[in-house]
Order: C-alpha cells, then sequence, then structure tokens
C-alpha cells in the first residue's frame, strides 16, 4: 500500500531524476520583436525548433523522444481543434493547457509511469507585437505564460541569468537585432550552466561561450514572419545567416 508519504517522496525523487537529466540540455530563447517572434537554440544533429500550426512554434530540451511525443501532440491537437472548430480557436494556451499539461502532469504523479524528460518553450505571434505570447511547459505539466522573451535551461539560475541579459538590453528593432540578443541570452544561460565564474555574465562572457559551443554543435534559429504575405509564416534561418550573425557579437 502506497502511503502519502512514499507518494510525497517518489514526486521529490522524480523531479531530481528528471532536473538531472535536464542540466546539461542547450537553452533555448524565445524574443518577440516587431516583425514577428523567434526561437534560438544551438544543437547538436537533430533539429529543435518546429512550427506547430500557422501561428505556433516550438522548442525544447531533454529527451528526443519525449520532445517529439510533445510536438506530436501539440499538432494533432491543433489541427483537430483548427479545423473542427476554427483557426482563431487555435492559440498556445490552448495547446498548452488543454493538449500537454494534462499528459505531463499524470505521467508525472503516476509512480507505475516514467515521468517526460523536457522543458519547452512555445511562441504565438500575435497580429501585434504586443499580443505575441510565449509558454514555457515544465516536466510536471506546470506551465507559465510570459510576453516579450522567454526562456527554458537545465536550471534556474541559467534562466535567470538569460533572462537577466534579455531585460538589460533595448528592444530589438529588426530580425537581426533580435537574433544577436537571443544568441548572447543563449550563450549566458550556458556560461552559467557550465559553471562560469560569472553569476552574470556580460555579453561578452555569453559570446565567447557560444562561439566556443559552436566549435562542435550547430545553432538554430526558427521564425515566425508577421509581415510575410505567405499563409506559412515559420521558416529557418539559413545557417550562413545565423553565422554571420554570430560574427558581429561583441
Amino acid at each position: 500500500m502506497i502511503t502519502p508519504y512514499d507518494w510525497q517522496q517518489s514526486i521529490a525523487q522524480r523531479a531530481q531524476y528528471v532536473e538531472g537529466r535536464l542540466a546539461g540540455g542547450s537553452p533555448v530563447v524565445g524574443l518577440s520583436f516587431p516583425q514577428g517572434v523567434m526561437l534560438a537554440t544551438v544543437r547538436g544533429s537533430v533539429r529543435k525548433v518546429y512550427e506547430v500550426y500557422d501561428r505556433l512554434i516550438f522548442a525544447g530540451l531533454g529527451s528526443q523522444a519525449d520532445l517529439e511525443a510533445l510536438r506530436l501532440r501539440a499538432v494533432e491537437f491543433a489541427h483537430t481543434e483548427g479545423f473542427v472548430r476554427s483557426e482563431a480557436d487555435v492559440t498556445v494556451q490552448r495547446v498548452v493547457g488543454f493538449a500537454l499539461s494534462p499528459t505531463l502532469k499524470r505521467a508525472f504523479a503516476d509512480p507505475m509511469t516514467a515521468p517526460f524528460v523536457a522543458r519547452a518553450l512555445f511562441a504565438e505571434m500575435g497580429d501585434r507585437q504586443e499580443h505575441d505570447a510565449f509558454y514555457v511547459l515544465n516536466f510536471d505539466g506546470e506551465y507559465s505564460p510570459y510576453q516579450q522573451h522567454a526562456v527554458v535551461a537545465g536550471g534556474d539560475r541559467a534562466e535567470q541569468a538569460a533572462i537577466s541579459l534579455l531585460r538589460e538590453t533595448e528592444n530589438p528593432a529588426t530580425a537581426e537585432e533580435a537574433a544577436r540578443l537571443a544568441l548572447l541570452a543563449w550563450g549566458a544561460a550556458r556560461e552559467v550552466l557550465d559553471g562560469g565564474e560569472q553569476a552574470q555574465p556580460g555579453p561578452e562572457a555569453a559570446a565567447g561561450r557560444l562561439r566556443k559551443e559552436l566549435e562542435s554543435a550547430t545553432p538554430e534559429i526558427g521564425c515566425l514572419d508577421r509581415e510575410s504575405p505567405r499563409q506559412n509564416k515559420f521558416f529557418l534561418w539559413p545557417e550562413d545567416r545565423v553565422r554571420s550573425t554570430i560574427a558581429s557579437l561583441p
């Protein structure tokens, strides 16, 4: 018989296990700018940024199988919602809050089920920049909404380092400025995760960490273009465009 104490111990141990698995994951930075929204990260061989629906994109860190399961569930729910109801009913809040969060909560709370090893970041592009939205979904099913920017990383200190850098910098006016800022925030988070000496890395330390990581990894930026006349607003930046942006960092 499982007692409440046993259940609480199980929850604590599962959280510790998942957090340990996520600690080495590559952060993801989401940023809003006048022409759209972007998610920026650095990856190994497997792509990380995906379109979910016309104005929704997704990326995360953790187990690739678990992230793919979340992506497929999000895509299925969004397209069913759009067909049965309307495209206007497909929102990031409904995808995260109704399609994904309950699934993660059940898996995390059931001691007989493996928890999801994943933290996900969703971005929704609005008609205007002030309507852009970000949602961070945790492995235990809890989620939080954000505006302007959001970060997922393998630790709270790393996320705070990235967010602090984003807040200290003027709002980007162009996609290139947004990409530079997002990549610097990624570098700041990674510097903290890798045990850097500074609690809050500045732009130069962040850029140095980013360049070091890119010796064996690939930068990836996915965008939704608010100004595009096409129905499909999503595109991935070519790697040469990303690297030319990195070359202009401090």
